[in-house]
């Protein structure tokens, strides 16, 4: 049996990633719920509205949504504004998510 500190960050490492990808699928509704926004973002991911589903079931896409905004400073801020969190609690999430793909 492995030791219970072990067993506490599993767990914990599973909160924090289950945390990170609800930040991120918020993200990607923000991103849709704004047609300029979605073709944007569709654009610069090479994907289409028909693919984008598949894509999203891929390990790094949500680390992917979160890249994205993080690369525009103003997007960023306007989704933090949204979704009521910080720019670094969506560094945080990105990090999160790249660490356990």
């Amino acid at each position: 049996m492995p030791p219970r500190d072990s067993i506490n960050r599993e767990r914990n490492g599973g909160a924090r990633r289950e945390w990170a990808e609800t930040l991120a699928i918020g993200a990607l509704g923000f991103l849709a719920a704004d047609q300029e926004r979605l073709e944007r973002f569709l654009a610069l991911s090479g994907l289409s509205p028909e693919t984008l589903r598949a894509a999203a079931e891929a390990p790094g896409f949500f680390a992917g949504v979160l890249e994205y905004l993080l690369a525009d400073e103003s997007l960023l801020h306007v989704f933090c504004a949204h979704a009521d969190e910080s720019p670094a609690d969506v560094v945080t999430a990105h990090a999160t998510l790249i660490r356990s793909a």
